[in-house]
């Protein structure tokens, strides 16, 4: 698995920390920055970046980090084939896997902290997407994507 990993200034800290997450995993990824550390930056930026590169292909999931993990997580979503899902708990990482194949994680710095942050990674890194009826469901969020002409 290749993952590409971004953050504003608002989430540069946790992004540091989930990369060690990664580290220990043995994935293959690819930090995009923020490299200024907490100098002001702008989310959708980053937010862009990790989702085309997923969308192309190039990388298999991404990671966005910003204060709420809200902003990027639209960002993310306005790239056509991208299902980013912003998870605060453990519970909604594994069912945006396995229901939803989230292929982009969103995540919060000012919302969660660190460990919780660590599990959520994990858990989003090992589950699996289910399929069957879930993939229905994901192919009609593909088809309302086409139909309103969401993402390049």
């Amino acid at each position: 698995m290749k993952v590409i990993i971004g953050a504003d200034h608002a989430g540069y800290a946790l992004k540091e920390e989930l990369k060690e997450v990664l580290r220990q995993e043995g994935i293959e990824f690819l930090d995009i920055g923020t490299i200024n550390g907490e100098d002001s930056v702008d989310y959708p930026d980053f937010a862009e970046r990790v989702a085309r590169k997923v969308a192309a292909g190039g990388f298999d999931r991404g990671v966005i980090v910003c204060g709420t993990g809200i902003g990027v997580a639209i960002a993310a979503n306005k790239v056509r084939g991208i299902r980013a899902a912003n998870c605060s708990d453990p519970i909604s990482a594994r069912f945006s896997r396995e229901h939803n194949d989230a292929n982009v994680l969103t995540v919060g710095e000012r919302i969660i902290g660190p460990a919780v942050a660590k599990e959520i990674l994990r858990i989003w890194l090992n589950t699996d997407f289910m399929g069957g009826r879930h993939a229905i469901r994901v192919n009609k969020i593909s088809a309302i994507e086409e139909r309103s002409g969401v993402g390049e």
